[in-house]
């Protein structure tokens, strides 16, 4: 009845009408025992309904990514649970659908990270033992289990410890791989009139051709090395492999025979481009079947990841200047452009529908820097390719085209528009050198040809025609620009921005799409000086009507999914906001209505995490520069949208909205607290809002704000045990300690010594206990930085001498053995200025104003000197403040729930002694002053104990005699 009943609500997880309730429930059931356990025998049992059973294999899967282990690598969960897990799981993956294996195939990744090979050394004997000669579906589940495991390496950089578990995979799968390779080429033999079985050996092949590049992607493995003759004649013998039966009913999806020959012509890309001497003696035969596959392959969209992946392995064999030199010739050349690259360039039927029916889709293909395996990317990156080994070649014939597709073009412009198309698309292929970068677009093009002479005779009327021009000629112009940006001067984007913006104007979505992808681009282009290409002056005058107009086409369709479906418009307000900057003030109410707006929309169903996150850099930047004059305002408008969002616990939002409350408040120039702010600071201590990973690094953020202002209050309130015991929780983890040492630094900071004095040796000890237990560089340097960062602060009260008298109540005398072993020796490798800027405060105010160094600690005194002497021979420069909003690369963050800083309110580095500017100066005055208040005792404390060192004596007398 148990199971039932969570089989039922993981099935309801799934429903957007009862997905809340259900993940309460759901973690409610996460504290019963063996909870993971039945998830998973849910999924593979056939009692409960698919649905039910999808959801369980993915909560499965989510669930054990969060709790397999922690920073450390212990388990989270029970070891008898976790083995229980190894036990069952491969089982359990064979024998489940082919969706479900899918969802616990990720989960055996996840596993695998953490304890394949060393604490699941049993895992390779147990997939070889569950091999058979002849069961398709058992050794399918098998490799799908394997592929899970080893697909890790792809990514992954050479090291020892890879190669021991690779060559500890491959002493005990290796033979059985092969042997079942062959065995499988048999069975498809035998079996080449029974559709049923030979689907199920062409799975089995497919899933081998996928092992094959784990098995071989760090290094060629010895036994395929010894067996290469056998492997290439099969993996050819399968790329011309042909059988009706296996034949795709659809026009648009990939089967069996494509997926296979597309991971055969990986393989062969792999071997080309690592393992030449082994594989270079039968490479010939792969190019002419590549070359008679490209020939003979229709345009129909399932044979487009086939057809990307041959031209992917012929641009790898066109840089081997052995095989390139086949392509030397002018005939050849033509040959390989008309009936390889021009028929893969060319706009497809499916193209356009897919131009008109799902235009989102056709950008993302579109754009450059797009992981998709377009054929016109692959045939683009070939052409190139030969491009790099034969350039005036490649010109001459491709211009030849080209030109021929002009004429075609001219002589019935609406009927030939496909030429010019072609024409374009081909030009930008032979003039860029080099791919398109994301910030600068191609940064070098082919002398051969002119970028700009093209542009203004054949693309630059598609953009200021005001007759009826086909939407992707629209396109193409904008693109031109946008992929030539870096080759056009200021004066000329001058002339040509503002034809770009008016493309924003037009009813089609690609076209105004793409305007919006090469405005934002444009604005954020810098020149060789770091100067904008289009200026703040420039955008200003349009600013309010482009702003406008981008929310109203974000805003058209108002349903959650589809408001947010187009995040390159929302990165084009994000843009204009940060070139603009407080040019936003007079238009502050138009642009706040509408991010409350799309905030309230999107907050019921975040559906696409790219918009989301450049709707909250948007409204990052709109904070940033607007609330400090207007700060009630955008409060008042953005509390309750902000507020709802917590209360309803919008987990994906929660993290963006705690570093937008911490905005708020830090631009409000009134520096107090409001009541808003109080109320907030109880909630915001709740243990279970910091249970959440993605939620610590904002809430510390918030935290620390809260307390710049209302550190009074907090006390008052007696709310600072609770975030004591917050900063004991960070501390104990690797993966928080960081945010821990930023709490309890602005604690320091801001707190007067009487309110920290009761709880600072329970701090001390924790600190402590972890530098003798569980030790790192990293802590200690955060551990170093936080004890200057209290000895620097002796007119606030605390000081050298305070931190001395807590330290020994931890344990009588521990100062100085954690002061000569820990922090002298680990303040010379601070290597931040600000840090290394706090330790030269921090030992200058030693000297001059710590008790306990000047009577008792008189050896200390002399190192404290020493060392500080040393850190001026490098003095710490801090750098002048950058106000440039660093761009996130977005194809590198991770999404989701968790944590994304949001850059356009990034805190920087605070300096809580900006008027200390030269370091050595400052050193120089401090000295002196110390030495004329306390009569002299400074140069008699120099020259006692620096007696044994001539040298720093004579510096410091330098320093005091400025």
């Amino acid at each position: 009845m148990e199971m039932q009943r969570l089989a039922t609500t993981l099935e309801a997880s799934l429903d957007p009408a009862q997905n809340k309730k259900a993940e309460i429930a759901l973690l409610e059931e996460q504290r019963k025992p063996n909870f993971s356990l039945h998830l998973l025998r849910i999924a593979a049992s056939d009692e409960y309904n698919p649905t039910a059973r999808l959801a369980s294999a993915l909560y499965f899967k989510n669930y054990i990514r969060r709790n397999w282990t922690d920073e450390d690598g212990n388990y989270k969960l029970p070891e008898d649970v976790a083995d229980a897990i190894k036990r069952e799981l491969i089982g359990l993956m064979i024998r489940v659908p082919a969706n479900i294996q899918y969802q616990l195939g990720d989960a055996v990744g996840v596993i695998a990270d953490s304890d394949f090979w060393r604490r699941w050394d049993t895992l390779v004997d147990d997939l070889v033992s569950r091999l058979t000669p002849d069961n398709a579906r058992t050794n399918n589940g098998v490799l799908q289990v394997a592929h899970s495991i080893f697909k890790r390496w792809r990514p992954l950089y050479r090291s020892d410890e890879l190669f021991t578990e690779i060559n500890h995979v491959l002493g005990k799968f290796g033979e059985p791989f092969l042997q079942l390779l062959g065995t499988t080429d048999q069975l498809i033999d035998k079996n080449a009139s029974n559709k049923a079985m030979l689907s199920q050996y062409m799975s089995t092949m497919n899933l081998m051709t996928k092992l094959l590049y784990d098995l071989s992607v760090q290094d060629l493995p010895p036994i395929f090395e010894d067996n290469m003759q056998s492997v290439t004649t099969l993996l050819h013998k399968y790329l011309v492999y042909d059988n009706t039966l296996l034949h795709s009913g659809s026009d648009n999806e990939a089967g069996l025979l494509e997926f296979v020959k597309s991971g055969i012509f990986e393989v062969l890309g792999l071997y080309a481009q690592k393992y030449e001497d082994a594989f270079g003696p039968f490479i010939e035969q792969f190019i002419g079947s590549s070359w008679n596959l490209l020939t003979t392959t229709g345009l129909d969209t399932k044979n487009d990841i086939l057809v990307s992946k041959a031209l992917q392995f012929l641009t790898v064999v066109a840089r081997m200047s052995q095989h390139a030199r086949a392509f030397n010739s002018e005939d050849t050349m033509s040959q390989v452009v008309e009936r390889v690259v021009l028929p893969n360039l060319s706009l497809r039927e499916s193209d356009m529908e897919m131009f008109e029916d799902e235009p989102i889709e056709f950008i993302r293909r579109d754009l450059e820097g797009s992981d998709s395996d377009t054929r016109r990317r692959a045939a683009t990156d070939f052409l190139q390719q030969l491009l790099a080994q034969f350039q005036k070649l490649v010109t001459d014939v491709v211009l030849r085209y080209i030109n021929h597709y002009l004429s075609d073009y001219s002589r019935s412009p609406s009927a030939n528009w496909k030429s010019k198309d072609t024409a374009v698309y081909l030009f930008s292929a032979i003039a860029a050198k080099g791919s398109v970068t994301a910030t600068q677009g191609v940064k070098s093009v082919n002398e051969l040809v002119n970028v700009l002479d093209f542009f203004q005779t054949n693309v630059a009327k598609d953009l200021i025609s005001d007759s009826p021009v086909e939407p992707i000629l629209k396109v193409d112009a904008v693109k031109y620009l946008y992929v030539f940006r870096s080759q056009i001067t200021r004066q000329q984007w001058r002339d040509a921005f503002p034809l770009v913006v008016k493309q924003l104007g037009s009813s089609d979505y690609v076209v105004y799409t793409y305007a919006a992808i090469a405005v934002e681009r444009v604005l954020a282009l810098t020149d060789d000086s770091k100067q904008p290409v289009i200026s703040q002056v420039d955008v200003l005058p349009l600013s309010a009507q482009l702003l406008q107009h981008l929310f109203q086409l974000i805003e058209s369709n108002p349903e959650p999914a589809k408001l947010q479906e187009n995040e390159f418009l929302m990165r084009c307000v994000m843009r204009v906001l940060i070139v603009i900057r407080g040019g936003v003030v007079p238009i502050t109410d138009t642009v706040l209505a509408h991010f409350i707006k799309i905030t309230q929309i999107i907050s019921a169903n975040p559906a696409n995490p790219r918009f989301y996150y450049y709707h909250f850099e948007a409204l990052g930047a709109f904070v940033r520069f607007a609330a400090p004059s207007q700060p009630e305002k955008l409060e008042n408008g953005l509390y309750p949208v902000f507020g709802s969002i917590l209360q309803n616990d919008v987990q994906e939002f929660v993290p963006y909205v705690f570093q937008l409350f911490a905005a708020l408040l830090e631009a409000n120039p009134s520096g107090n607290l409001t009541a808003y702010y109080t109320s907030l600071i109880q909630p915001i201590l709740s243990p279970e809002l910091w249970a959440s990973k993605g939620n610590i690094p904002a809430l510390v953020r918030l935290l620390s704000s809260l307390m710049t202002r209302g550190a009074a209050q907090i006390a008052e309130n007696h709310q600072l045990q609770p975030i004591l015991e917050i900063f004991q929780s960070l501390i104990t983890t690797r993966a928080n300690e960081t945010y821990g040492f930023e709490l309890v630094e602005s604690i320091v900071a801001h707190f007067e010594p009487s309110a920290i004095d009761a709880y600072f040796v329970t701090v001390l000890q924790l600190l402590f206990t972890r530098l003798q237990n569980s030790k790192t560089d990293a802590f200690t340097s955060k551990f170093v930085r936080l004890y200057h960062s209290i000895s620097a602060r002796v007119d606030n009260g605390l000081g050298t001498d305070w931190f001395i008298n807590h330290a020994n109540q931890v344990q009588d005398g521990v100062y100085v053995q954690l002061y000569l072993s820990i922090i002298l020796p680990d303040t010379q490798k601070l290597i931040r200025p600000l840090d290394r800027k706090i330790a030269v405060i921090s030992l200058c105010k030693t000297l001059t104003s710590s008790v306990a160094f000047a009577e008792k600690y008189k050896k200390g005194w002399a190192f404290t000197c020493e060392a500080l002497l040393k850190l001026l021979e490098n003095p710490p420069i801090l750098a002048t403040t950058d106000d440039t909003i660093v761009d996130h690369d977005v194809d590198d963050m991770s999404f989701g729930v968790g944590f994304t800083q949001l850059q356009t309110i990034k805190r920087p580095a605070r300096d809580y002694w900006p008027e200390v500017t030269d370091v050595k100066s400052w050193v120089g005055r401090q000295l002196q002053d110390a030495n004329a208040t306390q009569g002299g005792k400074i140069n008699a404390f120099a020259e006692e104990r620096l007696s044994q060192s001539a040298q720093a004596l004579q510096v410091l007398s330098m320093y005091m005699s400025r």
